[in-house]
């Protein structure tokens, strides 16, 4: 049998007239029973009912309008109207406490719908001001989120990408593969490189999937030139510091051979001889050393014993002794020559500055998590110029060919690691940081 449901403001008055009940009830037993007249009974009786009905459905409108407000309230909020508020005028009933917390509640949501969209425009603007590209694909590879870069880079009119496929656009290497990666295309200005990175978001209740592109022609041509810029100075150093004296050396040795009568220039020829050779073999080193510079192969990767590593370099160092503070057992998963290379290069440095003012060398390591940390400390007179350590060709001495440290920093970021410079802070002289990751634990 279906059971029966009242409505709840039915339910409401219904609960009023059975509160009312017994005492109506009483009442019109005691006018049947009393000694009144006919026309009394009935004038006090239709006035008690209409007294009860009335007061009932009174009582069902007080309890029924203010829900009926909430309830008005909260589809409003709903359906994101926000400029109806409720009067709570009462102090301490519980109606108007919860008119009240409806009232902060639109209050709330009013400010977060407003912050929600300054968010949203400042976003909006972000993306169309960066050169970045930034695309959102759906679970069917069709854009859902585009920007003008975006735009720009398939060559279509603003706003024309969202709905179409990837396909379509000439997108869909961007959703492949692993990421980050460098990919090139080609465009109206001609071929560039984009770094592709790609992560899942989730937006309105759907998981996208989104790309991020990132222009990297621009700041690599810019690198480039610069780094061109350097090279060029520096060859033309280097090379006009060789040519200068072998022309000089060349001429007063003409000069020598046209004299008349010729004067016994046998020895002033063999000294400039001996300078053009000189200067000769000073450019055929540095040349020797910018090709090694360019041509350092990937590392080939082998166990790595460090504490016989670094054993192995200091015994390679016969100018001064160097002390080892040894540090725990551990083992890299490195290429054995070239982590053998940068060490003697920092090594080397480190005894040639602690010769000048008589100080010691000192070499240890130590593990740190998952990397190992090598410290070369000399007691020479410090760094001086440290922005120019790692610049390819830049010597301070006088037979240096300025790639010691640029090789091994790059060896070290081959390996994943670092590599840095800076003066000590317990006393005089420099200290070498060489951080490599640890492969394998001995």
């Amino acid at each position: 049998m279906r059971r029966l449901r009242l409505a709840f403001d039915q339910r409401i008055l219904l609960l009023a007239l059975l509160v009312g009940l017994p005492a109506s009830a009483l009442a019109l037993v005691l006018l049947l029973i009393g000694d009144y007249s006919i026309g009394l009974r009935w004038t006090l009786g239709l006035a008690m009912l209409v007294a009860w009905f009335g007061l009932a459905h009174y009582l069902r409108l007080c309890v029924s309008r203010p829900m009926a407000t909430v309830a008005n309230m909260l589809a409003a909020l709903r359906e994101g109207e926000f400029s109806i508020r409720a009067r709570d005028d009462g102090e301490g009933d519980s109606m108007a406490v919860t008119l009240s917390e409806v009232n902060a509640l639109e209050r709330l949501f009013r400010e977060q719908r407003l912050g929600a969209v300054e968010a949203t425009n400042l976003l909006r603007r972000v993306l169309a001001e960066i050169d970045v590209v930034v695309v959102a694909f759906d679970a069917t590879d069709k854009v859902r989120l585009a920007n003008q870069a975006a735009d720009r880079l398939t060559g279509r009119a603003t706003g024309t990408l969202l709905g179409k496929a990837a396909s379509e656009l000439g997108l869909e290497e961007i959703l492949e593969g692993e990421t980050p990666r460098t990919i090139e295309r080609e465009d109206s200005s001609g071929p560039r490189r984009w770094q592709i990175r790609r992560s899942a978001i989730r937006m309105e209740g759907e998981r996208l999937i989104l790309v991020v592109m990132t222009d990297l022609s621009t700041a690599l041509r810019r690198e480039e030139r610069e780094a061109w810029r350097r090279l060029v100075r520096v060859l033309s150093h280097e090379i006009n510091n060789s040519l200068a004296p072998i022309s000089s050396i060349a001429a007063s040795i003409r000069d020598l051979v046209e004299r008349e009568p010729r004067p016994d220039w046998a020895e002033d020829a063999r000294r400039g001889l001996e300078i053009v050779l000189a200067r000769s073999e000073s450019l055929r080193r540095f040349m020797a050393a910018y090709a090694r510079l360019a041509r350092l192969p990937p590392p080939v990767l082998d166990d790595v014993d460090v504490e016989a590593w670094i054993d192995r370099v200091v015994a390679l160092e016969n100018r001064l002794p160097v002390r080892v503070r040894r540090g725990p057992k551990v083992t890299l998963h490195a290429d054995p020559d070239q982590l053998e290379q940068a060490l003697i290069n920092l090594v080397a440095n480190a005894v040639d500055a602690s010769l000048e003012a008589r100080g010691d060398v000192a070499v240890g390591w130590d593990r740190d998590g998952g990397t190992v940390e090598i410290l070369v400390e000399d007691e020479g007179p410090g760094l001086a110029d440290t922005e120019n350590l790692f610049v390819p060709f830049y010597t301070t001495k006088p037979h240096g060919t300025g790639v010691g440290l640029t090789l091994s920093r790059h060896i070290a970021e081959n390996h994943g690691g670092s590599l840095t410079l800076r003066n000590r802070l317990d006393g005089s002289g420099a200290q070498a940081r060489l951080v490599l990751p640890v492969g394998n634990v001995g």
